[in-house]
């Protein structure tokens, strides 16, 4: 599936990649709901479709993915709901494995994530996956989303690599596109972001199951 030697950077999203997106489903779908119906004295099912309209308009931007965002718009302490359900957050299997084997052999490994700052701090605590980066970005460090080509400019500027030798591994296929389009020559989708979901359909892009796929070549 890869020949690493070709390989030099690997860029890895976090939600979907490397963690159990059922947490951040959970999140949006389920407790954001529960509470705006708390707070607004409303059923839940009035709650989830209100909400549904105005993730919808949201998709894909930079407001999307920002805690502080969401707390201005929606009237709640985003940051302090996430922690309610902290305990869902959990690593997909064999990402450990996969990170010391990467940065055993010389391999520069960052993270690359559409998260706030507030989430990825919130799970770096909880998971401890920090210490196996040799870096870490999120978009709005950059002020664009990984949907946006530019997005992959910007980090260039901040985290020097060759797109010929770069490795992306991402569970959205926006964000792939968006990579493929900017020159990024090795791209792998996720087909098990939501471990609770059935598998997703990777289209034109190579996928894996798990890390485990991609470790034979780092031994």
């Amino acid at each position: 599936m890869l020949d690493w030697n070709k390989i030099r950077t690997i860029l890895l999203d976090m939600d979907g990649t490397l963690l159990d997106l059922y947490y951040d489903n959970h999140f949006w779908r389920e407790h954001v709901p529960m509470r705006f119906a708390e707070k607004n004295e409303i059923s839940l099912d009035a709650a989830k479709q209100e909400l549904a309209g105005r993730y919808y308009h949201r998709a894909g931007s930079l407001e999307w993915y920002c805690v502080d965002f969401w707390s201005s718009e929606l009237g709640l302490d985003i940051a302090q709901l996430k922690e309610e359900v902290a305990h869902l957050i959990a690593i997909h299997p064999d990402v450990t494995e996969f990170l010391r084997a990467a940065r055993g052999v010389g391999k520069r490994v960052v993270m690359v994530t559409n998260a706030h700052r507030k989430s990825l701090d919130l799970k770096m605590r909880k998971t401890g996956l920090e210490t196996h980066f040799d870096a870490l970005h999120t978009s709005h460090d950059l002020g664009l989303p990984k949907e946006n080509p530019a997005f992959w400019i910007k980090l260039q500027e901040r985290e020097p690599f060759d797109p010929d030798a770069t490795l992306l591994v991402d569970d959205s296929l926006p964000v792939l596109r968006s990579a493929q389009a900017y020159g990024i020559e090795h791209l792998l989708a996720v087909r098990f972001p939501d471990t609770r979901l059935p598998e997703k359909d990777p289209e034109e892009f190579e996928a894996i199951h798990s890390f485990r796929d991609v470790m034979g070549g780092l031994a």
